[in-house]
């Protein structure tokens, strides 16, 4: 890894990356996500998106609070906070991160992001981790592990009703 002095240059200080995302039910593709991150450096840092902030798809179903305690449940993960209300480029800036990794999925262009870091006087690279590849059983979405819920609810509901009518038939 790669130390670099600290602001005073005394010393050097640990790789920091971050990752950042909303981490809604929390699954394997997020810790893959994760754990990808935690090797490009010494300290994760993750930065997990409040809910008034998700704006480019459904709310998220768990509370901001619990999303960041299981994500900073996590053994790659150093360091877990929530986003800043307002101001997405505020935990960026304190934590002074040297790599930011975006998520396989993620809408983010990484020309863009670097272009915004370097705005804000911030030395650091992007990265893109790969994504897990699902198979039949094995989900790693959220909005996979959602539909697949729904749909096994409603295949749930449609068995019952129709035993319930056979039995009235008989």
């Amino acid at each position: 890894m790669r130390d670099r002095p600290t602001a005073d240059g005394s010393a050097t200080r640990p790789t920091r990356v971050v990752a950042q995302g909303t981490f809604d039910l929390l699954h394997p593709g997020h810790v893959g996500y994760l754990e990808q991150a935690a090797a490009m450096g010494d300290e994760l840092h993750v930065i997990v998106a409040r809910e008034t902030s998700v704006t480019h798809k459904p709310d998220p179903v768990l509370p901001d609070e619990q999303r960041r305690d299981a994500v900073a449940a996590l053994e790659a993960v150093d360091h877990a906070r929530l986003g800043h209300p307002e101001d997405f480029s505020v935990p960026i800036r304190e934590i002074d991160p040297d790599v930011l990794v975006l998520g396989h999925d993620q809408h983010h262009d990484e020309r863009e992001i670097e272009r915004l870091l370097a705005d804000w006087g911030i030395d650091c690279r992007v990265e893109r981790a790969s994504g897990l590849e699902p198979t039949d059983e094995e989900l790693y979405s959220s909005s996979d592990i959602v539909d697949r819920i729904l749909s096994d609810r409603d295949r749930g509901r449609r068995d019952r009703q129709t035993a319930l009518e056979a039995e009235s038939d008989d």
